[in-house]
């Protein structure tokens, strides 16, 4: 099976499933995926993460930008970020990462303002059983 063949029969949620391994590996924590598909026209997935400090927000990003090319066969069709590192963005089309430092996405609380969106359950889709969670973020996932 070619990388082509592998992209065309990845969906947009098994791709955000390979960017929350991605972070996963790189020590990300609040990790989430919300399925924003039925409430926003521009993506069908968010997912969305934490790190630590700059270096950790560019590591994190990196990896994810890997894992998409190698697994699934994608390139973000934009990128971006602040210079300082508190926040940075992936623009897969059908699926957008942020990956953000603490203070930054407390600030934002982007996974809030899409609060009726789905979060998919990372333990059961992708295996992630210990990722760590902030006590604002885990509420979230409870719901």
């Amino acid at each position: 099976m070619t990388k082509d063949t592998n992209a065309q029969e990845m969906d947009a949620r098994a791709r955000a499933l390979v960017a929350a391994r991605a972070a996963d590996e790189k020590k990300a924590t609040d990790i989430m995926v919300q399925e924003v598909g039925e409430l926003v026209s521009v993506t069908d997935y968010f997912v969305i993460a934490t790190a630590a400090n700059n270096r950790q927000v560019q590591a994190i990003i990196d990896e994810i930008e890997e894992k998409e090319r190698t697994i699934a066969g994608v390139k973000p069709h934009h990128r971006e970020g602040t210079r300082d590192g508190l926040w940075a963005l992936l623009d897969y089309g059908d699926f957008v990462v942020h990956v953000f430092q603490p203070e930054t996405r407390d600030y934002y609380r982007l996974e809030a303002l899409w609060n009726d969106a789905p979060v998919i359950d990372l333990a059961k889709e992708a295996g992630l059983t210990e990722v760590e969670y902030s006590d604002r973020i885990a509420k979230l996932m409870s719901r």
